[in-house]
């Protein structure tokens, strides 16, 4: 029986769509690639079988309108915009795709430090507006103390380079177990012993109740004066108005951030008119060889459930429902 797959995007990349079709799915896309009620509408009239998460919220309400929905992946690794919740409470299982992204993230993790250090994108301004203004104050990052937050797939990628580089590397991720993965980084038993020791802190970590607001004015405050922070993680968990008070003091010298707490960011932003903040439209994980990484990540995820070949339990994130569901879903 040919399974009925919604991609809640207007497209997919082709590797990943390649293989749905190859295994005979109907596969269904948005027409407006950021309304929820499209989500909810399709899923309330049409016999999905899974659904390849995007961007777009995925709300309970559409989750339970839909009785022959029986997987979710997510095509990343947050799921904020997915209510799992709902999910568990149905029996469904939601994966997501882990490392699928990681090398294009870490490498714009490190383009921003790098930019934020050297004053890139204040001197391209200053260049195209005819100014020859050379910046003397631009930060070398050998020798100074890299801070991550998270020491997961893209983390451990950004320390290899980072060492390259001649930074002394520090992190903290209390779900690390065993020994280092990355020869000469010096691991932390908490943030607030981490952040001292961050010349440069670079975040890594998923959204959720635990890390919302983590870096705090009290927790900014730990850093070195003259500290950068990066985040390419999600814009959240940093206390924004915290990080601004903090860029325009100089307690910090600067920011790159690829995520905010408001996407897009809003007309008038204080961040977008700070000089000293080097910004990206949440692209990290937006390269042709990620996209695809992901797409087939999440096209392997929904297929392998959906033919009785459970993926790997770690990429679920409500892993309590594997167990529960007995569901026939041939």
């Amino acid at each position: 029986m040919p399974f009925t797959i919604l991609v809640t995007a207007t497209s997919l990349a082709p590797a990943g769509l390649r293989i749905l079709e190859h295994a005979g799915c109907r596969v269904l896309f948005l027409r407006d690639g950021n309304s929820a009620a499209e989500v909810e509408g399709i899923l309330a009239r049409e016999p999905v079988d899974a659904v390849i998460s995007r961007t777009v919220e995925l709300s309970g309400a559409a989750i339970r309108s839909c009785p022959t929905l029986k997987v979710i992946s997510k095509h990343g690794v947050g799921v904020p915009n997915i209510d799992v919740a709902a999910a568990t409470a149905a029996g469904i299982p939601v994966y997501v795709t882990p490392g699928a992204n990681a090398q294009s993230v870490a490498e714009l993790t490190l383009g921003l430090m790098l930019a934020a250090a050297r004053k890139l994108a204040w001197m391209d301004g200053e260049l195209r507006a005819g100014r020859w203004t050379r910046a003397q104050d631009g930060l070398q990052l050998s020798g100074r103390r890299l801070g991550l937050v998270g020491f997961g797939q893209i983390g451990q990628r950004v320390a290899s380079v980072a060492r390259a580089l001649g930074m002394q590397v520090h992190a903290f991720d209390p779900a690390l177990r065993g020994p280092c993965p990355v020869e000469g980084v010096v691991l932390h038993a908490s943030l607030e012993a981490l952040l001292p020791q961050s010349d440069v802190l670079s975040l890594h970590i998923p959204l959720n109740a635990h890390t919302r607001g983590l870096l705090d004015a009290q927790r900014l405050a730990l850093l070195p004066r003259g500290a950068i922070v990066v985040n390419t993680a999600r814009g959240e968990v940093i206390d924004e108005p915290a990080l601004i008070d903090a860029l325009r003091s100089g307690a910090l010298f600067a920011a790159g951030l690829d995520t905010m707490a408001v996407e897009p960011l809003p007309a008038g932003s204080a961040l977008a008119a700070l000089p000293n903040v080097v910004l990206t439209p949440h692209v990290g994980g937006s390269t042709p060889a990620a996209l695809e990484g992901m797409a087939t990540g999440a096209a392997h995820n929904v297929l392998g459930f959906l033919a009785g070949r459970h993926p790997d339990p770690l990429s679920c994130v409500n892993p309590q429902v594997l167990s529960q569901n007995e569901r026939s879903i041939a």
